[in-house]
């Protein structure tokens, strides 16, 4: 049974830039633009129509983008609950600008050793992380720890836990690694490494949405009966200022927006596209998390009630569903 019918959240790309060189992502590999201030506005305008709540700044590294805070800003102004995830690079340098503009403000942080960190994200990173956290605190700020969980750094996940997340009374996000289009992300997690990460994700101040666990177990979407409504819950908009369907990992589509998204989301073309969702032969076997987490929002099965404890308890903790209500 469908909950909703409408978008829930918006991917926007504000540049697909990046200062690191993750070696599980290719988004730093793209050249690209940086989006507009008057684009923006005139999207969130569109993105309030559609039913949008949630707007997620992404890239790339968002924080390339000099004019990141006012984007935040305006869509908060708006209503909209936001979400901003970041190697910290540059978080030190912007923190006051972003100040009370990010309802979930997500740190990366995938070890608690500074080699490991540091050689998984191409770059060094690891004392900007560290830092990031003590300026966010001086500011009242409630930043998360986003961890990326691959086979080679699971043993660092205890360590995260007790030495960075419980010390600075952080949530702990776990992040399952996903694979897409040719970006190499290692042997997948064992039955036992998920397990795992399943009991984890039942301690005080940890989010782990359980249903990842459950699709992966589950050989991930199946285009004959697809879990996946990526299309049709996430507006993915591009840093050209283009409507991306279904979704950015695959992006069989791009659409030009021209100030005119509504009518364009509306459109015939775009209603086909949507109604491919999960049922494309790249979509099998998908567990992409961006897209998996709304599309168990939206529809009542077994994913639904999988995913609802964790969501109830992060939303608690973070107090972001009083967003909703203003």
């Amino acid at each position: 049974m469908r909950l909703v019918s409408h978008p829930v959240l918006c991917n926007y790309y504000v540049t697909y830039r990046c200062n690191a060189r993750c070696s599980f992502c290719d988004i730093w590999e793209k050249p690209s633009p940086y989006i507009r201030l008057e684009d923006v506005e005139t999207n969130l305008r569109d993105l309030k129509k559609l039913g949008v709540n949630v707007i997620d700044f992404t890239g790339g590294e968002p924080l390339l983008h000099q004019q990141l805070d006012q984007f935040l800003g305006l869509a908060h102004q708006m209503g909209f609950i936001t979400t901003l995830t970041t190697n910290c690079l540059l978080y030190p340098k912007y923190a006051q600008r972003l100040q009370g503009k990010v309802d979930m403000l997500h740190f990366s942080l995938d070890a608690a050793e500074k080699e490991k960190h540091d050689t998984g994200r191409g770059v060094a990173c690891f004392d900007f992380v560290l830092e990031s956290i003590r300026i966010a605190k001086s500011l009242a700020e409630r930043p998360d720890i986003l961890f990326t969980v691959f086979r080679e750094n699971i043993d660092q996940l205890e360590k995260v836990y007790q030495e960075v997340a419980l010390p600075n009374r952080l949530m702990l996000i776990i992040n399952p690694a996903f694979e897409y289009n040719t970006v190499d992300t290692g042997a997948g997690l064992t039955p036992d490494q998920l397990k795992y990460l399943s009991a984890f994700g039942k301690r005080k101040n940890v989010y782990l949405n359980e249903a990842f666990i459950s699709l992966r177990q589950n050989g991930g979407n199946h285009i004959a009966d697809p879990v996946c409504k990526a299309a049709s819950t996430t507006v993915v908009i591009s840093p050209e200022n283009e409507l991306v369907l279904p979704c950015y990992h695959l992006g069989e589509k791009k659409y030009p927006i021209n100030g005119q998204l509504y009518q364009l989301y509306h459109s015939e073309a775009v209603k086909k596209q949507i109604a491919l969702e999960g049922r494309l032969p790249a979509c099998e076997g998908c567990t992409i998390n961006c897209y998996m987490q709304p599309s168990f929002a939206v529809e009542v099965n077994k994913y639904f009630w999988q995913a609802l404890p964790s969501t109830l308890k992060y939303n608690i903790n973070k107090g972001t569903w009083k967003r909703l209500f203003r």
